[in-house]
């Protein structure tokens, strides 16, 4: 009995994915639950797990193409059986290192939209240029294959690697295949030294997402902005004080622990700050608990995870939830549940040694809080008599709101509590 495995939908309006990666290979022998796959879904790349346990028959997709839902991809067969009689297309093998070869399908990139999640994550997607189709491969060998190195002199040289004859048996382009075009009897190419040029990214996944994502929300909710200086030199004493305290041990203590307990304890006096715009049913929705996103860059782009139900946690517990959580987005590896429910997001510009900015507010919610770099600036403190200038830590705080149903009043309120408890950590207990 042979067992075709269809592309799943795991949740959350897939409608279809791209082959990464290939992790098993005809004849191999697997289990349930084994990998057999990555595909790359608009949050993160994922690993499928097989449903059927048998010998591998054959692999119906190649890498770097998009199927649908319900696609078969592989075909699984029982144990006693043999596989097919044709062997695995080389076309259809990872792309990996391991390998060393890399495969480039045909140059057809329609898109759609991907909404997709998926369950596990694989870090580091390979980019490739896309193919979109509904069923599975008619045929295999369709791609050019090239080790990596070989790819790279090509695209240097402008070389089209479906010109070019392969020496190996298996069909691989090398870079003696292209030494050989560039150097043989009547060459006209020639290596030249690289004087600038250009290089292209297919927009797909996570980066496409994103980008629709920031599009809708910029163009279908009146942004406000609003921005306060503080003196946050009292926070960076505590941020020191934390770090020493035992409790505190495991936890990686920053400015940024502190900006977002102070965001929690503002919702309280304003949480139409944590609410959201139903424009279809024309209602506002109030939360009645706080998903705190925390914007972080991937090698793959923005992503945005969230503490689910972080106005319930001690300082200590937000620590150590904030520092997991985007210790895992720096990796790739978020699942999908942990990037959906938000409520409420902050930005942290400030590493990247930015002062302030406007930000975008994520789809599905109503505002977002920006923190911009601590500097060490002249300050005017004290009053009267007593007035001086001092050097002090001074951040820059802004906050974005949907102006549809949070005035002026509403969003300054709540960032001034936000920047009161900032700058004296101590008015924490008044809220």
């Amino acid at each position: 009995m042979v067992n075709e495995f269809k592309l799943p939908d795991v949740g959350e309006g897939l409608t279809e994915a791209e082959i990464v990666e290939w992790h098993v290979a005809v004849g191999d022998v697997i289990k349930v639950n084994d990998p057999v796959c990555d595909i790359e879904t608009a949050k993160s790349v994922v690993e499928l797990p097989s449903p059927y346990a048998g010998v591998v028959q054959e692999l119906l997709v190649e890498v770097g193409t998009e199927v649908q839902v319900g696609t078969p991809i592989i075909r699984i067969g029982d144990s006693a059986e043999a596989p097919a009689a044709s062997s695995e297309p080389p076309s259809v093998e990872p792309a990996s290192e391991a390998s060393g070869v890399e495969t480039n399908t045909a140059a057809d990139e329609h898109e759609k939209p991907l909404t997709l999640v998926g369950y596990g994550s694989k870090e580091d997607a390979v980019v490739r240029r896309n193919r979109t189709v509904s069923a599975p491969a008619a045929a295999a060998g369709t791609g050019v294959l090239a080790k990596p190195t070989a790819r790279k002199i090509a695209r240097d040289l402008g070389v089209d690697l479906a010109t070019v004859t392969p020496e190996r048996d298996d069909g691989v382009i090398t870079t003696a295949d292209l030494e050989n075009l560039t150097s043989g009897p009547g060459s006209s190419t020639e290596p030249a030294a690289p004087v600038g040029g250009e290089r292209r990214e297919p927009i797909k996944g996570l980066r496409k997402q994103m980008g629709q994502a920031m599009v809708d929300s910029a163009f279908s909710l009146p942004h406000v902005t609003i921005w306060t200086t503080i003196d946050v030199t009292r926070t960076s004493e505590l941020v020191a004080t934390l770090k020493a305290n035992r409790d505190f041990a495991e936890v990686r203590v920053s400015p940024l622990l502190i900006v977002a307990k102070a965001t929690l304890l503002a919702m309280r006096r304003t949480p139409i700050v944590n609410s959201w715009w139903d424009e279809a049913a024309q209602e506002i929705v109030f939360k009645e608990y706080v998903n705190l996103g925390i914007a972080a860059a991937t090698p793959r782009g923005l992503q945005v995870p969230n503490v689910k139900g972080a106005d319930r946690m001690s300082l200590v517990e937000l620590g150590t939830a904030i520092n997991e959580l985007t210790a895992t987005a720096r990796t790739g590896k978020t699942p999908p549940a942990d990037q959906t429910g938000g409520t409420f997001t902050i930005t942290n510009i400030g590493p990247f040694g930015i002062d302030g900015g406007a930000p975008i507010i994520n789809p599905g919610e109503s505002a977002i809080l920006s923190v911009g770099a601590i500097k060490r600036q002249p300050w005017v403190v004290g009053t009267g008599d007593d007035e001086r200038i001092e050097p002090r830590d001074v951040c820059t705080l802004a906050l974005s709101f949907d102006h549809r149903h949070i005035d002026g009043e509403a969003g300054s309120r709540f960032l001034a509590d936000v920047a009161r408890i900032v700058e004296d950590p101590s008015t924490a207990l008044l809220f």
